[in-house]
């Protein structure tokens, strides 16, 4: 049974199935049953590999067919070999049908929360093949790991002119100022970005969020001193808490309102764009077609609703 040194056993996915059946089953009758082939042929079929392996994977008696020592340890790769194959058979039909499998959608914190619950329910109804997997991050880390495929796209909120992405615009997004209740801009029907200057909190470094507030409110950086927070949900508990104001983006305005902070449009309406940005050369466009509609379709009444400061 011993195969020549140098020698290449010829063995396929189909009968490590019918050896791995065997040794779950432990029974050669239950498990050609389920591998729907007779007995006979499952028994000479697990002969032949065990010729070309050279080695025995079972102890066979009457009452009890149990792999042997030599068969538990080649049957671990053989569980691997079959787990591989078929994961690569479900990409390949993933690939062949670019609405059905993963979708790694990397997402910015300051959208995240509000956009999320908007559409994933949209997306599931509307796309139940496709399995998209949101990850949270700031816009640096989200871009470096869609250049080392760890993502497959992103929605961010700033532009991204590189000649290796490919970026659409699905909507803008309005900056509402957020103001304890007794903050003396708070009788005020819209607030000049400026005039928020002078106690501003805003988002530590690495949000794109904490950029846009300072620029919008003509600062070159926070005041000292300032609260640097790490998310929005510290912000807007800050400003509830009367420590200061800040620019929230609109999709939060619920959140805020929930919160106790008032909100106010800007007098110069300013706001962000939300883009979808992919690799060129990402071969599944058709997927983040769909997922670009459907955005569109859910945000569409939001955007019209916030360019009328209704927000």
């Amino acid at each position: 049974m011993e195969k020549q040194d140098g020698e290449a056993a010829t063995m396929n996915l189909r009968d490590l199935r019918y050896a791995l059946a065997v040794a779950e089953h432990r029974h050669f009758g239950r498990a050609a049953e389920l591998c729907h082939i007779s007995q006979p042929t499952l028994s000479t079929q697990l002969r032949k590999l065990e010729d070309e392996l050279g080695v025995v994977l079972f102890e066979r008696t009457n009452k009890s067919v149990v792999p042997t020592a030599a068969g538990e340890a080649l049957l671990a790769h053989a569980r691997a070999a079959v787990e591989a194959a078929d994961a690569m058979l479900a990409l390949a039909h993933a690939s062949r049908d670019p609405l059905r499998g993963q979708l790694r959608l990397g997402i910015i914190p300051t959208l995240a929360p509000y956009l999320l619950p908007l559409i994933f329910g949209p997306l599931r109804d509307a796309l139940p093949e496709l399995v998209v997997e949101p990850w949270e991050d700031v816009t640096a880390a989200l871009l470096d790991r869609l250049r080392s495929h760890d993502l497959d796209a992103a929605l961010l909120a700033t532009e991204t002119e590189a000649p290796d992405l490919e970026t659409e615009t699905l909507f803008s997004e309005p900056f509402l100022a957020a103001l304890p209740p007794d903050h003396a801009l708070a009788h005020q029907p819209r607030i000049r970005e400026e005039d928020l200057a002078p106690d501003v909190l805003v988002l530590a470094d690495g949000h794109c969020l904490r950029d846009q507030a300072l620029a919008a409110c003509g600062q070159n950086g926070p005041r000292s001193g300032a609260l640097r927070a790490a998310s929005l949900a510290t912000l807007m508990n800050m400003v509830a808490a009367g420590y200061g104001t800040t620019l929230i983006p609109g999709l939060a305005a619920g959140v805020a309102r929930d919160a106790g902070i008032t909100l106010r449009p800007l007098t110069q309406n300013t706001g962000r764009d939300i883009r979808l940005v992919s690799r060129t050369t990402f071969p599944r466009r058709a997927a983040l077609t769909a997922i670009s509609h459907l955005i569109r379709s859910r945000l569409t009444p939001f955007a019209e609703s916030a360019a009328k400061g209704d927000v």
